[in-house]
């Protein structure tokens, strides 16, 4: 590996060859990597259905970036664990919902991230679900299922068997407090979120790049759909907030963010414009130029996003440095909002960073290649499988200006391409980038096709056979 330098190209960096003796420390009927909501669901399914199963998980809690990373998007229950998961928050009093009563100048506000395109007065709800007190919720579950779970170990690799035709995953190896060891298994269940497992697998994948800018300006590099950390401030005062925003004729803050600009109190890149162009990914993903915020887990705590500037190009799902180097940025971008905000918008005075994401989230990661590869054309197409896992949903697609479409999802999209014994979920399943980053990544569907996941590989240890084997003819859900 060569590295670069201010002069250009460097010579190879040296590498150090070791051998090692890995333990095996585990084994399972199906092992699961990630706790996000379709590793979570996965693992609960299988487990009540007589499976041992083991659950790795990087952080101190299943849930993933609505836990860990605090997006706590709750809703009505979309059936099977889904529901089961909400109804368990409401009756731990976790969930906070926020209409047009609690909230009169909400709607249609320029600062809402979700609501800023209602008119004023209109109807609305946002319910949102705790997400510490969640984890908590979630991990008693996975206890009670009689999943073990394995929380702060990182998936580090797969051991790979060759097979007559399609490679097996024999054993992951993962590192935690007790250092490197390998758990082996049956089947084996893909919950990272960015593809990881299917990576270090080998299993094809597309890499994070989506549709580029249509402008003159695009340079050509592939550049993802931008991650964000999510961050929390609690003692708002919203109502003075929106006095600020009527008597200064100040809607957009843009007259108190130029005042902190000109007296040098905001870094420069923080309320960047955003980009133009047709392809470009919408109002929430590309730049800051005001506050963006949402009401979550109680009065007067509200959530706020701060997202990887997109000219940057970051990897954060394949490059160490590029996490590093988001984390390290975001994490300063935080610090300097909250500071703004509190020295300069009438509201804040008393607020304070009651938060911050345990990482941060990323929107277009690997896309794996499985047996069938969902594409917008089969959304638009309204096409029908043999082995669909759901009855026809309607979803709209933003791409196509929100239009809806009856679509099915077969089960072929849980099954990546040259291996044999591992399942897909949730956002790494084989779709497109343009249909699962703005319509089937949500928390729902992932705990949707969790279940899924957890169903077919408990069948399939019944049945003494691999996913790619196993008739899938009834939708679940």
């Amino acid at each position: 590996m060569s590295s670069n330098g201010p002069d250009g190209p460097q010579a190879p960096m040296p590498a150090i060859h070791e051998e090692r003796t890995v333990p095996v420390e585990h084994d399972a009927d199906i092992v699961v990597v990630g706790a996000g909501p379709g590793g979570f669901a996965a693992a609960l399914q299988a487990a009540r259905m007589g499976a041992k199963v083991i659950l790795v998980e990087k952080f101190d809690m299943p849930g993933g970036v609505h836990t860990s990373g605090l997006q706590g998007s709750a809703g009505a229950g979309v059936g099977g664990i889904h529901s089961e998961l909400m109804a368990r928050f409401a009756d731990e009093g976790l969930i906070y919902t926020a209409t047009e009563k609690t909230h009169p100048d909400w709607a249609g506000n320029p600062l809402s991230h979700y609501e800023r395109f209602k008119t004023p007065g209109d109807p609305f709800t946002r319910m949102t679900f705790n997400p510490e007190g969640a984890g908590c919720v979630m991990s008693q579950m996975l206890e009670e299922a009689g999943v073990t779970a394995l929380y702060q170990t990182r998936f580090v690799d797969c051991v790979m068997a060759q097979g007559p035709g399609d490679d097996r995953i024999r054993a992951i190896v993962v590192e935690n407090a007790s250092g490197r060891q390998a758990i082996t298994g049956r089947i084996f269940i893909e919950g990272s979120g960015t593809g990881e497992l299917v990576a270090r697998a080998g299993a094809p994948f597309v890499r994070g790049g989506g549709g580029q800018p249509d402008t003159a300006a695009w340079d050509g590099v592939a550049r993802p759909i931008p991650g964000g950390l999510l961050w929390f401030m609690n003692n708002v005062d919203f109502d003075a907030v929106v006095r600020h925003q009527r008597d200064a004729q100040d809607p957009l803050l843009e007259k108190v963010i130029a005042e902190a600009q000109a007296a040098g109190d905001l870094p420069a890149d923080l309320y960047r414009p955003r980009m133009a162009g047709s392809n470009i990914y919408g109002d929430f993903y590309i730049g800051h130029p005001t506050v963006d915020m949402s009401p979550i887990a109680a009065d007067g705590t509200y959530c706020f996003w701060q997202n990887v500037p997109y000219e940057l190009a970051l990897h954060m799902d394949e490059s160490a440095a590029d996490e590093a180097l988001a984390t390290r940025l975001l994490r300063g971008f935080v610090a300097a909002e909250a500071g703004f905000l509190r020295k300069y918008v009438p509201g804040f005075e008393n607020a304070a960073i009651a938060g911050v994401g345990r990482y941060v989230g990323v929107r277009d990661g690997r896309h794996p290649v499985g047996e069938h590869v969902f594409s917008l054309e089969d959304a638009r197409a309204e096409r029908r499988f043999p082995d669909a896992v759901t009855r026809p949903m309607k979803k709209a697609f933003h791409w196509d200006g929100h239009r809806p479409y009856e679509i099915e999802v077969p089960f072929r999209c849980f099954l990546p391409k040259k291996v044999d014994n591992l399942i897909l979920t949730g956002a790494s399943l084989s779709f497109t980038y343009d249909t699962i980053f703005m319509v089937m990544r949500n928390f729902p569907w992932c705990s949707q096709t969790g279940e899924i996941a957890g169903f077919a590989a408990a069948r399939c240890i019944g049945q003494k056979i691999g996913p790619k084997e196993l008739d899938w003819s009834q939708p679940y859900f």
